[in-house]
């Protein structure tokens, strides 16, 4: 191991990026606008460290962290919980933004986290409309719910909001049409993906906005990032009922929907339900278990370039 690989942790604020780095415990702060954010690829640029680390921190994260990427620097954006369950085991209670970031650089230097390849501009764009698309369904569904048991002295107000929603909806849903449709990769990894029965639009959008590994890890690695791969829970002689946590949650929520449909239409993920539901598997573990096999499929589809081929089903005697 290289003893002076310099290893960087960012903490991101709404007005500033704390940048701390090991060895050395250097401690500098640029501003989270364009102009400091150049300042800081500039920065790093001059130092080559091995690794950066920064959080997930709702989308704020992004500019810098594409930023560095572009500039051929590793960034790793890991789960914060990670971080504070890291920070813990290392004593370090106190938070602050400085200090965060110090945390980052030890974690990043303990642990070397994974740097992968952020989505480009476009498919920030395509995510954010997807976003957008989701508060808008969360909205009509809230507002349908309110419809049924309002008074007559608002009921023609709430009317007049899910019309609005419904048409923001629709715009939406064109938008995504036309993101789609300007970019010829991302369309033809969308008939790819569409090519598997239970995969809808939504789906494929998501997957492809949210999930830039998919094709570029193994079927392992995609399962552990998305979060339906099983962990263990055993201890001594106890050996506790597998689970699975953690990972990206809007993914696990359309890959639920998807493998929901692909159980009754999808000749695969069908048969592979049913001999687990026979086996004595409990449905929602069934399910999951589809939802890694739908996973595993969409996986190889994109890394080979393929399109969805059934195999045959044996003819019954």
């Amino acid at each position: 191991m290289n003893e002076q690989a310099l290893f960087v942790g960012i903490d991101v604020s709404k007005a500033q990026l704390d940048v701390a780095m090991r060895p050395g415990g250097q401690l500098v702060r640029f501003a989270n606008n364009p102009t400091g954010i150049e300042e800081l690829v500039q920065h790093l640029q001059g130092k080559q460290p091995q690794l950066i680390v920064m959080e997930t921190t709702g989308g704020m994260e992004l500019p810098a962290a594409a930023a560095l990427s572009v500039a051929g620097l590793a960034v790793a954006v890991v789960n914060p919980r990670q971080v504070r369950d890291f920070a813990r085991a290392t004593g370090r209670l106190a938070k602050t933004d400085r200090l965060d970031a110090a945390v980052l650089a030890h974690f990043g230097e303990a642990l070397r986290p994974t740097a992968r390849a952020l989505p480009d501009a476009d498919a920030q764009a395509l995510n954010a409309v997807l976003v957008r698309r989701r508060q808008v369904v969360e909205m009509l569904t809230a507002e349908g719910n309110r419809l049924s048991t309002a008074l007559p002295a608002v009921r023609e107000r709430i009317q007049a909001h899910i019309s609005w929603l419904e048409q923001e909806l629709a715009d939406l849903d064109a938008d995504l049409k036309q993101k789609l449709q300007n970019s010829p990769v991302w369309r033809e990894n969308e008939q790819l993906l569409r090519s598997v029965p239970g995969v809808g639009p939504v789906v494929a959008l998501t997957l492809l906005a949210e999930l830039p590994e998919l094709g570029h890890l193994n079927r392992k690695q995609i399962a552990a990032l998305v979060g339906i791969a099983p962990l263990n829970r055993d201890s001594g002689s106890l050996r506790g009922h597998r689970t699975t946590w953690g990972g990206r949650a809007q993914v696990r929520a359309v890959l639920y929907m998807s493998a929901l449909v692909a159980a009754r239409r999808n000749p695969v993920i069908q048969d592979f339900y049913q001999r687990l539901r026979k086996a004595g598997k409990p449905n929602k573990v069934a399910l999951v278990a589809c939802m890694r096999k739908l996973l595993t499929i969409l996986n190889a589809i994109i890394a080979t370039q393929s399109p969805w081929c059934a195999p045959p089903r044996p003819v019954a005697a």
